[in-house]
Formats: C-alpha cells, structure tokens, sequence
C-alpha cells in the first residue's frame, strides 16, 4: 500500500496533480486507514500512470476516463477523434502565428497598401506621429463604416496633399494639440478651416462624424476647432 506521496513519485506527478484527479473522479480516493492516512493500492499506481500518459499526450481530462475503460475498438476511434481535434488546433494556432506575424508589418495589418503609402505621405510632409495615427484610426473607420468609399477617398486625400495651403493647416492643426481652448490663435485657425471646408464641401456622413470624433477627443483645442467647424456648417445648412 502507498501513501499519496508515494504514489505521486511512481508516476511522476505531484501531489497536487493526485488530488487533482480524486476532484475530477478520475482516481478514486481511498478512505484513511486506523492510522488517520490514505493508502493506495497498486492498481491506484497502474491508473494515475496511465492518466498521466494520456494527459501527456494532449488527451483532455473530461475524456480521460472514458479511455481508461475502453474496448480497444472504442478506444482506436476516440483517439483517432482526438488526433482529428489536435489538428485542427494546430491549424489554428498556426493561423494565429500567421496573423502575429502580420502585426509586425503594422498599418498594412489594417489598411490597404495605398492607404498605408498616403500616411507615409503625410509622415514625409512633416506631419506629426500623433495626426498621421487618428488619420490612421479614420481610415480603419471608414474601412468598417464604408469600404466602397475608400478610392474615391484616397484619390481626394493625395489631391489635397498636392495643395501647398492643405499641407500648411495639417501642420497649423499639430501645432494647436496642446493649445488652451480659449487661445486667440484658435479664432483665426478656425477661420482658415471653415475657409477650406467651403472650397472642398464634401457630404457628412456617419464615417466622417466618428472621424471627427476621434479627433476632438486628442486635444480641448481640436475638440473646440471641430465643434467649431460644425457649428458653422449647420448654420450655412439653415441659410440655403
């Protein structure tokens, strides 16, 4: 007769993974002998160590037992079940490894290749890290919101980016980040946007409000720009 500890060490387990097993009923717990101690018989050694291999060997313990008393018919069949499982997780887990990999080549992961060269665009016009990821963050928007717009959009974009006075109030706009709310500055940058949204009125719609979102909440003095901007065009909206 073993003892718990005795048992664990013919397996090679712990006597924690022993315990573990009488929770989960696949080793059955010996009642305490006279002296207060659990004895295992031989048998108990045979099963841990035959629960110990399948467990090895990628075998879930909700069908350990199932194995453990098995025809050897039934058992082929289950195993075969199992390898089919282990399979498919594999294929999955190399899927997995696949998509990690992409992550490395970042924007790409998300964007199509022309959106991801119009950012680095910008990144060469001077544009700051923090503008290019929100516009980053608007292409993945618009990718999920209305993917049929993105060419047309992409077309625009590098068009505008061919403006000299687009350029200067993308770099206007970085400069501002860090602006007070109420600084002086902003009333003539606020200007010279809602001068440029008249010259390149384009339709609202529910992609370009969340994009507008994602901007105002970077910066107080983006959030007062944007809601500035709205402001005006609802009111010219009231006029015609």
């Amino acid at each position: 007769m073993l003892t718990i500890g005795q048992l664990a060490a013919t397996a090679g387990v712990t006597v924690r993974a022993v315990r573990h097993y009488h929770q989960v009923g696949l080793l059955p717990e010996p009642e305490r002998d006279a002296s207060g101690y659990r004895r295992y018989p031989a048998q108990a050694a045979v099963d841990l160590i035959r629960i110990k291999t399948l467990a090895d060997a990628g075998v879930p313990l909700s069908r350990v037992d199932a194995l453990l008393h098995a025809q050897p018919a039934e058992f082929a069949t289950a195993i075969g079940d199992i390898d089919a499982e282990l399979e498919r997780k594999i294929d999955q887990l190399a899927e997995y490894r696949h998509r990690i990999a992409e992550l490395a080549s970042g924007e790409s992961l998300f964007l199509p290749a022309e959106v991801v060269a119009l950012l680095d665009r910008m990144r060469g016009l001077g544009i700051s890290e923090q503008r290019v990821r929100l516009e980053r963050d608007a292409w993945v928007l618009l990718r999920a919101l209305d993917a049929e717009a993105i060419p047309r959009r992409i077309e625009e974009k590098n068009a505008e980016f061919d403006d000299p006075e687009t350029t200067r109030l993308y770099r206007a706009v970085d400069a501002s980040v860090d602006w007070h709310p109420n600084d002086p500055r902003l009333d003539r940058l606020i200007d010279d946007l809602d001068a440029w949204e008249i010259a390149h009125t384009r339709d609202t719609t529910r992609s370009t409000a969340l994009v507008a979102s994602r901007i105002a909440e970077s910066s107080p003095a983006w959030q007062r720009i944007v809601d500035a901007l709205i402001h005006r065009a609802a009111q010219r909206a009231c006029e015609t």
